[in-house]
């Protein structure tokens, strides 16, 4: 071969890898446009990344806040920052570096005050993903999570809970929400995502006797708040396991004990993410669940559970023998006792812990024994669980005989939306009892989770900005305004660790979850 013919094949190699390369580049530069494209049409129509600002939602989504635990017996709870409290101008701004002189707060479990004095690091507000349009195609539902315009200032997202939907009429009447007269129940996921801890045994103070350097547990020393009944049973007392409880009686004597909110935390609808200055003045929660294993040493006797309502009593209770039977009863202030329900189940095994639940909840009694359960619709008019007393504070009692062993004894309440803006105010809401609200054609009602401290449908008094110079009236959201449904936590929680970090470098991974949204009927 001649250098000439070389020398021209080199040249169109070298040629050639020059148009390849320069179409990879083009190439590479036509997928960026589609990616970025695909990327703008994703965002825009189908799925967004949020951050929540606030703790209008707490604990279901949480914003910045302090993350804490117990000094004394060692539960984790969460605390808000708010950044008018602590000086900063912006409900919204999150200093980006050190920490922050802590204010007070109580453990939702013991009742410890913690004392300010303390310094610690915030934590940024979880970052969702919110599905938009789907209420382009479908209608919302009831306690759904979700994302919309403010109305009175449509440049900023809120995210709060629907609980009211067109033509209803959404009334709040002791910290239940009732459409059309009857009361609305929450769905189950959504339920166990709102019960709030009140007493949890299984967290002890390490030093019950501590000096009273502030408030000390709910003012005074820290006391057992489970207490015997006169002539009792009960080992409530154990020095060598004191998060286990002890009976051993004839099976035909039943003995009980009680819980005494003069020594453990009460039944307010207080919240340990809010500010504790106000706790004394909120309402009494009476819709509670307690929850507890059993484990008995012998094949008969009994275990169960007494929660009051007003001035009802209702028991649930299993019998242990070759036919186990599980019976809720109800006992009114006249002494008058009801039967409501009984079921026969399988006898358990002995030896081996059982899940025991309770729980009187949006005017429905739920009995929970392993893998069994009994329910009992008590109605859905406001009058169905007897006449209301709400300056009556509940009561629990747990009862049995024989031979038993209860571990991991704890009670709950349920979430109350309350009726005044501040606890010692006398500014009234929106939709309150005596009060109702309806709605007309394409609006909708949203609560917070968080209710003491979420600025809702409630408490709007400004009428919303629309088109063309109208207005939406005040206490509604517009459907033009709905954004869409929070659907997943990706993000959790982090910590920043750098000034310009907009995530916070460390999520609290265990955190991730789905947002449970609810059901267009009572369940």
């Amino acid at each position: 071969m001649s250098a000439s013919k070389t020398e021209k094949t080199s040249f169109d190699n070298a040629a050639q890898k020059r148009k390849d390369r320069a179409t990879e580049v083009a190439n590479t530069f036509e997928w960026l446009i589609i990616a970025f494209v695909l990327a703008f049409v994703f965002r825009a129509f189908i799925m967004e990344a949020f951050r929540i600002p606030t703790g209008s939602m707490a604990d279901t989504l949480k914003g910045a806040h302090f993350r804490l635990r117990c000094p004394q017996c060692g539960y984790k709870y969460d605390y808000g920052f708010v950044p008018q409290q602590f000086g900063f101008p912006s409900e919204d701004y999150i200093p980006t570096h050190g920490n922050i002189r802590l204010y007070p707060s109580r453990c939702p479990s013991c009742g410890h005050y913690q004392p300010t004095g303390g310094k610690m690091p915030i934590a940024n507000g979880d970052r969702i993903l919110v599905l938009k349009c789907i209420y382009q195609f479908v209608e919302p539902k009831r306690w759904d999570v979700i994302v919309f315009k403010n109305p009175d200032k449509p440049h900023i997202n809120y995210i709060k809970r629907l609980v009211g939907r067109p033509g209803e009429t959404i009334e709040i009447i002791d910290g239940d929400v009732y459409i059309d007269g009857q009361i609305s129940r929450k769905p189950h996921k959504v339920q166990e995502e709102l019960w709030m801890p009140v007493y949890n045994n299984d967290y002890l103070p390490i030093r019950p006797r501590k000096p009273l350097t502030h408030l000390g547990f709910n003012s005074h020393f820290w006391q057992q708040p489970f207490r015997k009944a006169a002539g009792s049973k009960w080992i409530i007392n154990n020095e060598d396991k004191p998060t286990i409880f002890y009976i051993d009686s004839s099976v035909d004597e039943t003995h009980s004990f009680f819980y005494d909110t003069s020594a453990g935390n009460d039944f307010r609808a207080t919240y340990a993410y809010d500010d504790i200055r106000d706790y004394r003045n909120m309402p009494y929660c009476s819709d509670l669940m307690v929850r507890f294993y059993t484990d008995s040493k012998r094949p008969q006797g009994r275990i169960g559970v007494e929660l009051s309502k007003y001035e009802t009593h209702y028991r649930a209770w299993v019998d242990f023998n070759d036919e186990g039977e599980m019976v809720i009863t109800k006992t009114e202030k006249d002494g008058k006792i009801t039967e409501l329900g009984r079921k026969s189940i399988e006898p358990s095994d002995i030896n081996e812990p059982t899940l025991v639940k309770f729980a009187n909840v949006d005017h429905q009694l739920i009995f929970q024994f392993g893998s069994e359960n009994l329910i009992y619709d008590l109605g859905l008019d406001p009058n169905d669980a007897g006449e209301r007393k709400t300056d009556l504070q509940p009561q629990v009692r747990i009862f049995g005989s024989g031979k038993l062993t209860l571990s991991h004894i704890a009670i709950f309440r349920d979430i109350h939306y309350t009726a005044k803006k501040f606890a010692n105010s006398p500014e009234q809401g929106r939709a309150i009892e005596g009060n109702p609200f309806t709605l007309r054609e394409n609006e909708f009602f949203v609560l917070g989770d968080n209710s003491p401290s979420s600025e809702d449908c409630r408490w709007w008094s400004n009428e919303g900005v629309a088109n063309r110079g109208l207005s939406y009236r005040a206490g509604i959201v517009p459907r033009d305004y709905l954004v869409g449904k929070a659907l997943f936590v990706y993000w959790p929680q982090g910590f920043k660790i750098f000034a310009r970090d907009p995530f916070g470098a460390i999520p609290n991974v265990g955190q991730m979850r789905f947002v449970y949204g609810g059901s267009n009927k009572n369940e």
